[in-house]
């Protein structure tokens, strides 16, 4: 794992490495194969220095939506936010997570209006 990776990341690391290990999937190639899935996750949830310094400059793909700094945020952080929102706003919140991380639980929240 990259230095700098939070402790978190570190442990799922080491479950996805054992756990490939135990399967026997991707013979020879666990240790790549579960840094490149945590490192893509990393990238996804903004906690990659590329990701970081995009946050800094301005330049986050969430930093539009009415929701301050949604990408961070979990269903249950973002659930309670969608009440004060006009459909306006919703559907762009919806047209930002079919694009970037299609999470089903903020899907389905915003389609039954909840």
């Amino acid at each position: 794992m990259p230095a700098g990776a939070s402790p978190k990341r570190e442990r799922q690391y080491q479950k996805l490495k054992q756990e490939f290990e135990k399967t026997g999937r991707y013979q020879g190639r666990e240790t790549e194969v579960a840094a490149r899935v945590v490192n893509k996750q990393r990238s996804q949830f903004g906690e990659t220095q590329e990701e970081k310094e995009k946050d800094r400059k301005g330049q986050s793909p969430d930093r539009n939506l009415p929701i301050s700094n949604y990408q961070h945020l979990t269903i249950s952080d973002i659930k309670p936010k969608l009440d004060s929102l006009s459909a306006a706003q919703k559907r762009q919140v919806r047209t930002y997570e079919q694009k970037h991380k299609n999470r089903k639980g903020v899907l389905d929240l915003l389609a039954s209006g909840k």
